[in-house]
């Protein structure tokens, strides 16, 4: 027997950190069309992600940094808070050169690595490490080259490529400056915006546009480590649901260190969701006002002030989206450049040029990746929200052209004529990466670009449903081995939180659920109301209401399924989630025991309270002014007006918690453990020590699959 044979999925899975090592990605072609800089391991299970450059033409690599290389005498490779704090938030859980930028022409690059600053040259190979002040997190090379802005110790510092006049630019101030940071992304701006940025070069490398960060107003949370006793519990500021947010400020800041106060109404507006500056107009803003439910885009002045580029509003809320607004330039027969952006229209989110619809209702457009003169590129789902595609739409007429090659997810990278079109789907593993010439009559595919990804030694066959009156999207798993007649368990393996999707036309998301099956389960994976690909009208279902919408889908769909298929043993149901899946697999047991049998709670949210201000506020609203909204989304029966209360009979339940999470702290898990234990309800918890949300480490990601399975054929009588 071979060591392929004799690999289990749960150790393959964990040990290629979900089949995602060896995967080229982070792609940036050059606009002359010479290169492409991207990132990817040596090897489908080497965490050491290098930094490339690939032939357009060809696909050939080349190598430019190996981090083993870089670090080698120095010992392994050390993450400080900061920097494993925004790999947490980014969800980058590999190591190495895990992100770079690059200069506007594709030549230069830089990157931190173990806090220190490297250049590369991109076009001839080489890599040079700066004398910078480190620890350096988040360098960000100018648009010429020839400049790094990197941030140290809570300051925004600069230094040349050569390695000459390291200096800073800002550094913390104020009254309380160990709580204030230049240049960085505050914690809601990572999280809920996914802004994992905090500076921004100006086009002409002359200054740079810059968040200050204050957080002293926000409340200090304290994550403790048990299994180490001796060591002092970290404090993290969290903005819980209610309380204050940070203060985020912007400055234009010059080269010379002279600063110009960027002007809005703060205090009405006090997110900034989004920042975009690209050459063609003055710097864009996205902010928020603490309900979202009013969102400006403003254009900033060289000398600091603002005007209001754009206004949306919406009686539920208002969100921007990836890569939005950015200014179009102009079109080939000349005039200004266009504010480009991405809003619901009627039924139907849609590609804006100067607020008139580009795309048609119906085409549910997701990203903006570029705004060309001619063309917009973006990511959207058309007739069906497990597919999305990448559509080139002409401005002019709005024809829209599709880049995929293959119908899955897809995602790109653009750079003048080049797009790197990166797709996964149903029909084959992992993910294939192509390069095509994009601005002509007809793309031109010219290359494909390695991946080394691992294949898994598991096949899914996922069967795409959709169930009952919603039509909603599921896939059932079954067995390898199932025999039609044979009554088997049935497992509910959902997220169905707002904002993500399980159900998705591409293998690698089902594996899981696929080696679930294939330990003797009817795996059902369902997207019910408030999950992505639907529209505005399907997303905005489920404010106010999480304890009932996203439940009553899961229902719905698993009485649906069972009467297509009737080997599915509805007297023996369990669930099992994390994160939003793990609140509802514990508000299935609690509140619907007559359907569910069992359920594995993975990192739960159990009281909304407890959770951050920007996601919980966008669908529950204030919990001041909306007590009682919390209450009925809470797991506690003893929350207050509108709570329900546990029903009969209790099911057995496993909680898991990594005790490092900041982001659902494990007060969630614990709070729920001391009800059950008050209320007589026998369970089990599962603490995870040194582990956040992520739950990156091998031995930890092999095993909860393992433990899990063992749990639930043990709860179910298996």
């Amino acid at each position: 027997m071979t060591d392929a044979e004799q690999l289990t999925f749960p150790r393959q899975h964990a040990r290629t950190q979900r089949l995602t090592l060896g995967t080229p990605r982070a792609f940036t072609p050059a606009p002359d069309g010479s290169r492409i800089a991207l990132l990817r391991t040596r090897t489908g299970s080497d965490s050491a992600t290098c930094l490339w450059t690939a032939d357009p033409v060809t696909g050939a690599l080349t190598l430019i940094a190996d981090p083993v290389e870089l670090l080698a005498g120095s010992g392994a490779e050390e993450l400080t808070e900061a920097e494993k704090a925004r790999r947490e938030r980014s969800r980058q859980g590999a190591a190495g050169i895990v992100d770079y930028s690059a200069d506007d022409a594709v030549a230069g690059a830089a990157f931190a690595l173990s806090g220190r600053l490297f250049a590369a040259d991109l076009a001839e190979g080489g890599v040079r490490e700066l004398p910078a002040q480190g620890p350096v997190v988040d360098p960000r090379i100018d648009p010429s080259g020839r400049r790094v802005a990197y941030l140290s110790g809570g300051s925004l510092r600069l230094i040349g490529v050569d390695g000459t006049g390291d200096r800073a630019l800002a550094e913390p101030d104020g009254p309380e400056p160990g709580n204030v940071a230049y240049g960085a992304a505050d914690f809601i701006a990572a999280e809920e915006f996914h802004r994992y940025r905090g500076h921004w070069w100006s086009p002409d490398g002359g200054s740079l546009l810059v968040a200050r960060v204050d957080e002293s107003p926000v409340p200090v949370l304290y994550i403790s480590d048990p299994a180490n006793p001796e060591s002092a519990p970290r404090a993290v500021r969290y903005p819980a649901a209610g309380a204050p947010n940070a203060i985020v400020e912007l400055y234009l800041i010059g080269l010379d260190g002279s600063r110009r106060k960027v002007e809005w109404d703060r205090a009405g507006y006090e997110y900034v969701a989004g920042v975009s500056w690209n050459g063609h107009g003055p710097a864009l803003v996205a902010v928020l006002n603490r309900d979202q439910r009013t969102g400006l885009v403003l254009a900033v002045a060289a000398d600091g002030s603002t005007s209001v580029a754009a206004e949306e509003h919406d009686p539920v809320w208002v969100e921007f989206f990836p890569g939005a607004p950015v200014w179009a330039p102009p079109s080939g027969q000349g005039g200004p450049a266009r504010l480009a952006r991405i809003a619901p229209r009627g039924e139907s989110y849609r590609l804006l040029l100067d607020e008139q619809a580009v795309t048609p209702e119906g085409v549910q457009v997701r990203t903006l990746l570029a705004a060309g003169p001619e063309y917009g590129f973006v990511t959207a789902s058309m007739d069906d929200p497990t597919r999305v595609h990448v559509l080139r739409v002409a401005w002019a007429d709005g024809a829209m052209k599709r880049l995929n090659a293959y119908s899955g997810v897809s995602s790109a990278a653009i750079g003048g004529n080049l797009a790197v079109v990166t797709t996964a789907r149903l029909e084959e593993p992992n993910s294939r990466s192509a390069v095509a010439e994009v601005l002509g009559e007809q793309p031109k595919r010219l290359a494909m670009i390695e991946s080394v990804a691992e294949r898994p030694v598991l096949t899914t066959r996922p069967i795409e449903l959709a169930l009952g009156e919603r039509e909603l999207r599921a896939v059932l798993l079954l067995p390898a081995n199932h025999k039609a007649g044979t009554k088997l368990p049935v497992l509910l393996d959902p997220y169905a939180g707002p904002g993500a999707q399980r159900v998705l036309g591409y293998q690698n998301i089902h594996l899981t659920s696929q080696w679930l099956a294939d330990q003797g389960f009817a795996v059902l994976v369902v997207d019910g109301r408030g999950t992505p690909g639907r529209g505005p009208v399907w997303e905005r279902s489920i404010r106010d209401d999480f304890a009932g919408a996203t439940l009553d889908d899961q229902i719905d769909a698993l009485h649906a399924a069972a009467e297509q298929y009737p080997d599915l043993d509805l007297g023996r149901v369990a669930i099992r989630g994390w994160s939003y899946g793990g609140y509802l697999a514990a508000l299935a047991v609690l509140k619907r025991p007559d359907v569910f049998h069992a359920a594995v709670v993975g990192a739960p949210v159990t009281d909304w309270r407890l959770y951050d201000t920007a996601y919980t506020e966008l669908y529950l609203g204030h919990p001041g002014e909306q007590p009682e909204v919390y209450n009925a989304n809470s797991l506690f029966p003893e929350a207050g007006e509108g709570a329900w209360q546990w029903a009969e009979p209790h099911r057995p339940m496993l909680l898991i918690h990594g005790l490092a999470d900041d982001n659902v702290v494990m007060a969630h898990t614990l709070r729920l453990s001391s009800a059950l234990l008050a209320a007589g309800r026998a369970h089990q918890v599962l603490p995870l020590s040194g582990v956040t949300h992520m739950t990156p480490q091998e031995v930890v990601a092999e095993n909860m699959l393992n433990l899990q399975m063992k749990f639930l054929k043990d709860a179910l009588g298996l």
